[in-house]
């Protein structure tokens, strides 16, 4: 441990223990355990709504070497619970840089612990599936630690939406011309990439909190719904399942993640947890309808299955593992993928999926991608 710093150490339920050094605020969190294999973009995924209630380890080796921008920032704070890394850049060297990581995480509260071995830890994962752990810095009792940690309920079948969803409806973007269609994104925990991106395919953009009826969202007279991506399990969002049961064969619907997941299950499909979820920028993707593969960007815990569902068609495929990345039904205007295009690893391999999107809902419009 580096001289003078203060301790941290993390405890999974397992009995395993790792000690090192808080980089971040002081105190003391329970969570899921995930590793992200993404080399860079920490500050995008600590900002991802998606991962709320989760605590993530990178498996890059350091973490921190260009700072942190606003511009960067995919919500309004960071949703993880604590972050673990093998060592933090205590002084950031990018141009753009307005503060380090370790002032970001004590200015926003976040527990983190470096030091460690994460390829250990995240071989602990990899082994024994999913784990749940418990985060502290200071004189921490192990032995606490690991009864609180086995205690944690973890996040199956829990309403994590309802932390990360916006409270009111607003307009992200106007439309640019009269003839651009009008999206309503139903708000689970969307980045501001994907909005972004909706922008810059020349829709109109309006946000809609998780909450809302579809009935309201109708009432608005939308061209098209995105159903977002957001944190957790969707068997734990009867409201909102309900709201997208209800929009179905009403207008267009696009699905990104958690809005897969949603689609498959209020088409009669099923979800089930993954031993321990895809999270990263290296995941391959096949288009089963070009034969063409993506480099795409992941996080995850949940996939489907709707092998059962007749009016559905698979059209993308995990290489590494074969789950369902993407679907569509075979006679209405409805498509979803379970990655992240608006993250680009690619960087452009899935820009067209926005422009897919946009000829649904304009087919007489020509779009660019």
């Amino acid at each position: 441990m580096r001289g003078g710093a203060v301790k941290a150490i993390l405890v999974l339920d397992n009995g395993a223990c790792f000690s090192g050094y808080s980089f971040g605020a002081p105190g003391e969190r329970c969570s899921e355990l995930v590793f992200n294999t993404s080399m860079t973009g920490y500050q995008e995924i600590l900002t991802d709504p998606s991962y709320k209630g989760q605590s993530v380890v990178m498996t890059a080796p350091m973490i921190g070497s260009y700072g942190m921008m606003p511009e960067a920032d995919e919500g309004d704070a960071p949703a993880v619970e604590g972050f673990v890394v093998r060592e933090a850049c205590e002084a950031p060297s990018h141009w753009n840089s307005r503060e380090s990581l370790r002032d970001y995480l004590v200015r926003h509260g976040v527990v983190a612990i470096g030091g460690i071995d994460t390829r250990a830890l995240v071989r602990q994962i990899r082994e024994r599936g999913l784990l749940h752990a418990c985060l502290a810095t200071g004189d921490a009792d192990p032995a606490i630690l690991l009864e609180k940690a086995r205690q944690y309920r973890g996040l199956d079948g829990i309403d994590t939406v309802q932390h990360v969803t916006t409270r009111v409806r607003y307009v992200y973007a106007a439309r640019p011309h009269p003839d651009a269609p009008r999206v309503a994104v139903l708000d689970c925990g969307v980045k501001r990439r994907m909005l972004g991106m909706l922008a810059e395919s020349g829709c109109g953009v309006e946000v809609f909190p998780a909450g809302t009826r579809a009935t309201e969202i109708l009432a608005t007279h939308p061209d098209g719904v995105l159903l977002s991506n957001g944190p957790g399990d969707p068997a734990g969002l009867p409201l909102v399942l309900d709201t997208v049961r209800s929009l179905i064969g009403k207008v267009p619907v696009f699905g990104i993640c958690l809005g897969h997941q949603l689609l498959a299950l209020a088409l009669g499909g099923r979800t089930y947890k993954l031993p321990f979820g895809h999270h990263g920028g290296n995941h391959p993707v096949q288009d089963l309808q070009t034969g063409r593969v993506e480099i795409t960007s992941q996080n995850h815990n949940y996939a489907v299955d709707v092998s059962r569902v007749d009016e559905i068609e698979v059209t993308h495929v995990n290489l590494y593992d074969r789950t369902v990345e993407g679907m569509r039904h075979r006679t209405l205007p409805l498509f979803s993928i379970q990655y992240h295009p608006e993250a680009a690893p690619g960087p452009h391999d899935s820009t067209y999926l926005f422009a897919q999107f946009h000829r649904m809902m304009r087919p007489r419009v020509s779009v660019a991608g």
